[in-house]
């Protein structure tokens, strides 16, 4: 059976692949508070091709979802190039490819592009436009060739069925290195339409806040974004100029298709369910929307232009058949290697692998009819997967997937977190996708070969089964240094309520996971991608017989630390003249704050939980050591013990001075969380952290030179007030993204420093410190000394509050270095035993998930 749909009309003649200059002061793109138009987009793209020179050339790009990346994209596509998408931030995955096809320009996400010879390396023939991996995330050398007449007919052809117009506006939900994401952006572009580019997720309450001030009028999810959203509040959201929401990436189970059609359609949208493969440019099938409450099941018909077919001679059903299409977004073939590129069309027609029916003229895939999967969107080659398990882990090893997971099926329990680490890091998905089966018998079919519909079978029933999560050592390492038992594969650090002390002893445990070092931004990831991660790292290390680095990577906010409580404790026992230590603390402090409780997912309420967690796990340690020094031995007094001692009017420095850093921490915090955390003030917080960051640093200098001026007096400098900016100034180094950002505050760092302390060497140390916090995310250095760091930036609260009490007596008696010692190793055991209790106030405010 052949159903054929009519031609879209394609704007002809023009030399960029996507036709859209011509809207003009229409807009484009959404990004970062600012509105390009289409004819200032293109604009931004020639200026960038102009960089590359006139040669043709294979340029590989980043699929980030930000400017910067999709303006490389778009100069490679619209200027004759060869674009090569890979996803951002897989260093695994951008070396292997770079490494296979050696590519003629490279553009990493936040990096000058990489020219690296003046003409191109390879034979590239005319019609070739783009490459794209059709293995997910694996970083396989298969690419799935794509002519300009590829992408441009599957643009016009999605932009016709979907009726796009210059008044619509995507927001993207999807990656933009993905197939889907890309078809959003095309089919958006080609109709004059505009594009809200976000790397939020669907479950960020800023996502959804993007949504509605920017109007956006459709949204792309795959199943596993429509989990999300079922799981989220997005049903109680007013959304009025939401009017299409399309899917694809995988099967969205029946009940789901007419559930969300029907909510749909009480709330003004259209739920569009699509089918396609990247070997197609994305789009093969769609359903129109007012079948899909009474044909959830079915793909529906041929995009424009395009024709589906049933190949009946493959199965023995009557009206089963292979799935076939043909159309002009149809791939040119695939490659394997550089040679491959020079090739043209190699085949006219696409066997999609699915065997699928034709009932009243819509197409439904009841089966596949090789051995691919597909699991959050990634196809994956299982007889490749298997092949390599039964290599490596298990030579009875058999995988099967579902929409949900790959599962795997051994014949012993002793290799099943080699079989996950190894699928997770092949295929590219989170290791709570991969689920381990010990069968020591695989069931057979009445032939002798493996029975994979009744291992399908075993696979559908334990995803239905109450079983509980599997423990990894990685996830064992949250466990023990957060408190936190009900730490889950999907929770990062952020999410479980971490905060500076435990980021210290959880890096330093990480960081043995990592030859090559912790990957950027850990602490946002889920426990699963650092797994994978790990896995992929420890294997490319061993593949490339990579030997561990004589030096460690350390984050330079640890070594800070450690250094500003030695500076803090050494000048304090008269051992060296290096003050400013607990001013840079502070700064350390507010960097801290924006990263981990202004980083946390969630709405205002959420980041409130998050942030008293953090509060009180400082505040209840610093209570019980005050409280039992002023029971004990007088040396404070009941204002000390409840933070309030600036009330006292009190210009002479004496005893109750000495926990100044603490007080004003504690209460700079809580107003920072204050302010962070109504729901105004959250949601433009969420926005623009940058610029938000930089307004309360107004307030803060504000309330600094009111107090005080220029220069502050000798207890002046230990004020909440006048010290807040030390703070604010680090997290709005947290949030300074752009070098023009970290330039700006460089230059206000300084200008609020000097001169502050009336001391050149203090005031260089702060500075100098902050420079560094703000330029150098890392410094290497030996194993030993990057251990002994983490223990004292760990310990640094304690060593403050305790430190007091110790050195003293062994000052004066003529021993600075045992004093020094002597407050160093108390402040260290006061952490290790409070630790529980620590935890425990942190679990208690922020609650169990």
């Amino acid at each position: 059976m052949t159903v054929t749909s009519p031609q879209p009309a394609l704007l002809r003649g023009t030399t960029p692949v996507l036709a859209h200059a011509h809207f003009g002061d229409a807009p484009a793109l959404v990004a970062d508070g600012r509105v390009l138009t289409h004819a200032g987009l293109a604009r931004l793209v020639a200026d960038r091709a102009r960089t590359w020179g006139p040669a043709r050339r294979l340029v590989l790009v980043e699929g980030a979802n930000d400017v910067d990346s999709l303006v490389a994209y778009l100069a490679a596509l619209q200027h004759g190039h060869v674009a090569l998408v890979v996803p951002d931030g897989r260093e695994a995955q951008r070396d292997a490819l770079v490494a296979a096809y050696d590519p003629d320009v490279v553009c990493t996400a936040g990096a000058r592009d990489d020219v690296r010879r003046p003409a191109s390396a390879h034979a590239l023939h005319p019609d070739l436009a783009l490459l794209l991996s059709t293995s997910g995330t694996t970083g396989s050398p298969k690419l799935v060739r794509l002519s300009r007449d590829n992408v441009a007919s599957n643009a016009a052809a999605i932009a016709d069925y979907l009726a796009l117009t210059p008044a619509d506006r995507a927001i993207t939900a999807l990656p933009l290195h993905y197939c889907y994401g890309l078809s959003v952006l095309h089919s958006h572009l080609v109709a004059g339409a505009s594009v809200v580019l976000t790397g939020l997720s669907v479950v960020d309450e800023c996502f959804w806040d993007l949504a509605a001030s920017t109007g956006a009028t459709s949204l792309a999810g795959v199943p596993h974004n429509f989990d999300l959203l079922a799981g989220s509040s997005f049903e109680a959201r007013d959304l009025p100029s939401l009017r299409q929401v399309t899917q694809a990436g995988g099967r969205l189970e029946p009940d789901a298709v007419r559930r969300w059609s029907r909510f749909g359609r009480t709330r003004g949208w259209d739920l569009v369910v699509m089918y396609g493969a990247t070997e197609a440019t994305a789009r093969m099938a769609w359903l129109p929307p007012d079948l899909a409450e009474d044909h959830p099941a079915a793909i529906g018909v041929a995009v424009p232009g395009g024709h589906l077919h049933l190949d009946e001679a493959v199965d023995d059903r009557p009206g089963v058949g292979e799935l076939v299409y043909t159309g002009p977004n149809v791939m040119l073939g695939y490659a394997t290697s550089p040679a491959d590129l020079a090739r043209g069309r190699e085949t006219t027609e696409l066997r999609t692998g699915d065997l699928a029916r034709c009932t009243d003229g819509l197409f439904e895939v009841v089966g596949r009819r090789s051995r691919y999967g597909k699991v959050f969107g990634l196809r994956i080659d299982l007889e490749a997967v298997e092949r390599e398990l039964r290599d490596a882990v298990d030579r009875h090893a058999r995988v099967v997937a579902t929409d949900r997971a790959v599962h795997v099926f051994v014949a012993s329990g002793r290799g099943t977190a080699s079989a996950t680490a190894l699928v997770a890091g092949r295929c590219g998905v989170p290791a709570h996708a991969v689920r381990v089966h010990v069968l020591p018998e695989v069931p057979l079919t009445s032939t002798g070969k493996a029975d994979y519909a009744a291992l399908g079978e075993l696979a559908a029933l334990a995803e239905t089964s109450d079983v509980p999560p599997r423990a990894t050592t990685l996830r064992a390492d949250y466990v023990r240094v957060l408190g936190r038992p009900d730490a889950g594969d999907g929770h990062s650090f952020v999410d479980l309520g971490g905060d500076s002390l435990s980021y210290v002893e959880l890096a330093t445990r990480l960081a043995d996971r990592f030859p090559r070092g912790l990957p950027a931004g850990w602490h946002t990831r889920s426990i699963a991608e650092l797994e994978r991660l790990a896995a992929a790292d420890a294997a490319s290390a061993t593949a490339t017989g990579a030997v561990r680095p004589r030096w460690a990577r350390v984050d330079t906010t640890v070594t800070l630390r450690a250094l500003a409580i030695l500076f803090v404790v050494a000048s304090h026992v008269d051992l060296i003249g290096l003050e400013g230590g607990a001013h840079l603390l502070l700064a350390l402090a507010g960097f801290n704050f924006a990263r981990f409780q202004l980083s946390a997912p969630g709405d205002a309420r959420a980041r409130l939980r998050q942030g008293m967690s953090g509060l009180a796990q400082l505040m209840v340690p610093s209570v019980l050591w005050v409280g039992a020094v002023a029971l004990l031995l007088g040396s404070y007094d009941l204002t000390t013990a409840l933070f309030v001692r600036e009330l006292v009017n009190s210009s002479e420095w004496d005893d109750q001075w000495q926990l100044w850093f603490i007080q004003s921490l504690v209460w700079i915090t809580a107003g920072a969380l204050a302010l962070t955390c109504l729901p105004v003030l959250h949601r433009l917080e969420r926005r623009d952290p940058f610029r938000f960051a930089l307004a309360v640093l107004a307030v803060a200098t504000v309330a600094r030179f009111a107090e005080v001026g220029l220069r502050a007096g000798h207890t002046q400098r230990y004020t909440t007030l006048v010290v807040a900016f030390f703070f604010v100034l680090g997290w709005a180094a947290a949030r300074a993204s752009t070098t023009r950002q970290r330039v700006l505050v460089s230059t206000l760092a300084a200008a609020l420093t000097i001169g502050f302390f009336g001391e050149p060497h203090r005031e260089a140390i702060v500075l100098g410190g902050f420079l560094l916090m703000l330029w150098l995310p890392h410094v290497s250095l030996p194993p030993l000394l990057a251990r002994a760091a983490g223990v004292l930036a760990g310990a640094s609260l304690f060593i403050y509050l305790t430190h007091w009490q110790v050195y003293p007596s062994l000052e004066d008696a003529g021993h600075p270095w045992l004093a020094l010692a002597a407050s160093l190793a108390v402040g260290i055991a006061y952490g290790r035993v409070v630790r529980p209790l620590h935890q425990a106030v942190g679990r208690a405010v922020i609650g169990s998930r």
